[in-house]
């Protein structure tokens, strides 16, 4: 295992609580790759109990939203972590900044390795939550991870679809494709010939006055003190131009409707990204035997990162949230 270094200090977008334990671990992936994260416990834990793995969004670190959905949890008497993807935040791995559906699925995959063997959990009770593009990814995971009882997406990317499409489908062509490819592959000469990775940048800064709505969206929670974060590639620089160029030509959720577990999808329902959730949801249920278990639920008047952090209106339904833990946690 890596030795991380990792800061001693509650240097989170969100207040700390009083009525949960927090710590820092680490973790091994099957690739040799160090996860950190953040262990929310209840307080005066007695016996085993169910256990959930969260990550996410796409870019953003676990003292982001991801932290604050664990600790939450954790307040509700699960044990909850949140991790920090492969090659981010403070997790190890080189290249910084690459993201892959491989290993970001088996981030998930290793987070469960790690809560199965812990003497306080019940390793038939552990799910996993993921928002924005590490829902489409919690899919992914529950569609081979079997030790999976109960998943969670919130405010999901498909980014697969949204790499090969764009947004909104609106680059859905070969043609869009090919410039892309053509684009991408010129970039890797260029970093080979420069010996480091070009930063794709994050979100835009300053704000155009004529940025689509989810950019001002997306700025509001990134670029504040809403939700900045140093280490957050939201915030900062971003991935490298090269970083997600896997996603071009490996496709997410291509056998979800064979999820047997559990699954509850959350979205906002004036969310630009809502369409995500929609046509992943259709087609996992549709000619699955295993649909009575998946549910989908539209927050009204909600946006996409109403859901990272409640959006000054608590629009995260952490209720149903936990009635849907408890009920297939069990």
């Amino acid at each position: 295992m890596q030795k991380l270094k990792l800061t001693n200090v509650w240097d989170k977008t969100f207040a700390q609580s009083d009525k949960v334990q927090h710590s820092k671990v680490t973790f091994v992936n099957r690739y040799g790759i160090t996860l950190a994260a953040d262990m929310y416990t209840p307080k005066n834990v007695q016996g085993k109990l169910a256990a959930i793995a969260v990550c996410g969004p796409f870019g953003a670190v676990k003292e982001q939203c991801s932290g604050l959905y664990a600790q939450t949890l954790a307040q509700r008497g699960f044990v909850a972590i949140a991790y920090d993807p492969s090659l981010t935040g403070e997790s190890g791995g080189t290249p910084r900044y690459m993201a892959s559906p491989d290993i970001n699925t088996e981030d998930f995959q290793a987070a469960v390795d790690f809560l199965s063997v812990q003497p306080f959990v019940d390793s038939d009770k552990i799910g996993i939550l993921g928002i924005c593009g590490w829902g489409g990814l919690a899919l992914n995971a529950a569609t081979i991870d079997t030790r999976i009882k109960a998943t969670v997406t919130s405010t999901m990317y498909d980014m697969s679809r949204v790499n090969q499409r764009g947004y909104f489908d609106s680059e859905d062509s070969e043609q869009a494709r090919y410039n892309k490819r053509v684009a991408l592959n010129q970039q890797r000469t260029q970093d080979y010939l420069s010996g480091q990775y070009k930063r794709a940048g994050g979100v835009v800064h300053p704000l155009p006055e004529d940025a689509p709505f989810f950019v001002k969206d997306y700025y509001d929670y990134y670029k504040t003190k809403r939700g900045y974060h140093k280490r957050s590639l939201n915030s900062n620089d971003g991935w490298n131009v090269v970083g997600c160029m896997s996603f071009l030509y490996m496709l997410l959720l291509q056998y979800s409707n064979e999820i047997r577990s559990a699954v509850l999808m959350i979205h906002g329902d004036k969310a630009h990204s809502c369409y995500f959730s929609k046509d992943a949801y259709t087609a996992m249920t549709k000619g699955s035997q295993y649909a009575d278990n998946k549910r989908l639920l539209l927050i009204p008047d909600a946006v996409h990162t109403d859901l990272y952090d409640g959006g000054g209106k608590d629009a995260i339904p952490f209720d149903d949230i936990e009635q849907f833990f408890r009920e297939y946690l069990k």
